[in-house]
Formats: structure tokens, C-alpha cells, sequence
């Protein structure tokens, strides 16, 4: 005798709820959002961390200076540049830009507070990433190395034991000025200290200043980068930049 196979409850709502799920999908559609956009062009990166990718401008390499104003008055040697008699800036000016820089302060370890491995990176010669010896080294917070200096602290100290090779990957956006100069648009800086990030999406409040609260002025999108002389024989080495293009992408039509 032949008898009739039931299909159990549990079986006939799996089957059931897979039919279901197959509607669903066959009424969804691929979400487009219609922008057409250009191919990302391809950019090979450094073959090691920190090294520069294929479209870097190398602003040093470890044999000279020549792209610094003011570069013949720093020493160098062993493949760093030491800080010596002044600042120093470069030839070129950039705008919007991806800034790699390694730095070491002093290994003999002398004063304290500001006067101990001090320099500083200015972007567009005036917003300063505060360069300091900061280990072990009490100082005010947004005067500490990371910080960008009497504008905001680091989010964390990062720092490297004195004499030790540090690195900061700095990404800065330029302010936005209207013609009668007002901001259009304030300076966004990101700092990665040593592999961690110490400032995130900053908005700076102007130019830096010891004296007097930070303001903004007027000034061309591109700038050049200086590197301060402040009196300690901090190091540098393997300073690379690339500038920033964002893809636009088009509607069609």
C-alpha cells in the first residue's frame, strides 16, 4: 500500500517563508545613486611604512635641503637634518595635502617644560603641529608635543623616549577665505602620531600665536610649509608630501 508523504508543520513554514523571501527579492532593485564617476587612478604605495608612495613630492630625502629656503643653514648628516640658526621653508606652496615628517628631539636630555626638543611643523607657514620632547616632561597640555600649539592638546601622549625616531602623518585642508575675508571655510587639520591619532578632524581657530589668541587672516589657498628653529638641535627626516584632489563625479544629463 502506497501512503501519501505529509509534509510536517515546521517543514511546510520553512518552505513557506523561502518562497516568500524569493518574492522579496525578485521586487527589490539594485539601489544607483545615477553619479557617474571617474576610475580612482592607481597610485603605488611605498614599499615600506613610512616610505612615500609614487606620486610623493620629496621635500627631503637625506642628502640635502635645496628644496628649503634656508635649508644650507641646517646641518645635516647621516641622512637628518638638524635644526640649527633658523626656520627654514619651502620653495614650493601646496593647499590641501597628506604631510609625512619623522622627527627625533635630543637623546641627552636638557631644560624642561617648552625648552626641551622644541620645534614645530607649520602648515601654510602659520598653523603650528607643536614638534616637543614630551616624554616624561611636564608642560601646558596645548604646548605638548601633537598638540596644535595653544589651541588644542593631543587626545593622547604618544611620544617616544628622547632620541628615538617619531613620525607624524598630518592632513591638513586649507581655510576657505570670502573676498572681503571672512571664513569661508576654517582649516581641518588630522594628526597620526606614531601610528595613533592625536587630532581628528580639528577646526582651527586661526594662525598661531604665543601672545595673543589664534585669528584668522586672509591668505592664498596654497602656502608653503616651515619648520621651526628653536633653538635645540631636534632631527628630521624622510619629509614627503602628497597634495589632495578629491573625485567629483557627475550626474547625468
Amino acid at each position: 500500500m502506497i501512503r501519501n508523504k505529509l509534509l510536517r508543520p515546521a517543514a511546510v513554514g520553512a518552505v513557506v517563508l523561502a518562497a516568500v523571501a524569493a518574492n522579496v527579492l525578485a521586487l527589490q532593485k539594485e539601489y544607483k545613486s545615477g553619479i557617474i564617476w571617474p576610475e580612482p587612478r592607481v597610485v603605488a604605495p611605498g614599499e615600506k611604512p613610512g616610505d612615500p608612495p609614487a606620486d610623493a613630492v620629496i621635500l627631503f630625502d637625506g642628502k640635502d635641503l635645496s628644496k628649503w629656503n634656508g635649508g644650507e643653514k641646517w646641518k645635516i648628516e647621516n641622512g637628518y637634518a638638524i635644526v640649527q640658526k633658523s626656520d627654514i621653508t619651502t620653495k614650493d606652496s601646496f593647499g590641501d595635502y597628506q604631510l609625512h615628517v619623522e622627527f627625533a628631539t635630543p637623546e641627552k636630555v636638557t631644560g624642561s617644560s617648552q625648552g626641551r626638543g622644541n620645534s614645530g611643523v607649520f602648515l601654510a607657514n602659520r598653523y603650528e603641529v607643536q614638534v616637543l620632547d614630551s616624554y616624561d616632561n611636564k608642560t601646558y597640555f596645548d604646548g605638548q608635543c601633537g598638540s596644535l600649539y595653544k589651541q588644542t592638546p593631543p587626545m593622547v601622549n604618544v611620544c617616544r623616549k628622547p632620541g628615538e625616531w617619531q613620525t607624524y602623518d598630518i592632513i591638513f585642508e586649507s581655510p576657505r577665505f570670502e573676498d572681503d575675508g571672512k571664513v569661508a571655510k576654517p582649516g581641518i587639520v588630522t594628526v597620526i602620531q606614531n601610528g595613533v591619532v592625536v587630532q581628528n578632524h580639528f577646526e582651527l581657530h586661526g594662525s598661531t600665536h604665543y601672545d595673543m589668541p589664534a585669528a584668522y587672516e586672509k591668505h592664498p589657498l596654497r602656502q608653503p610649509i616651515r619648520l621651526q628653529n628653536h633653538g635645540n638641535p631636534v632631527k628630521f627626516r624622510n619629509i614627503w608630501l602628497r597634495e589632495m584632489t578629491p573625485i567629483v563625479g557627475k550626474k547625468p544629463g
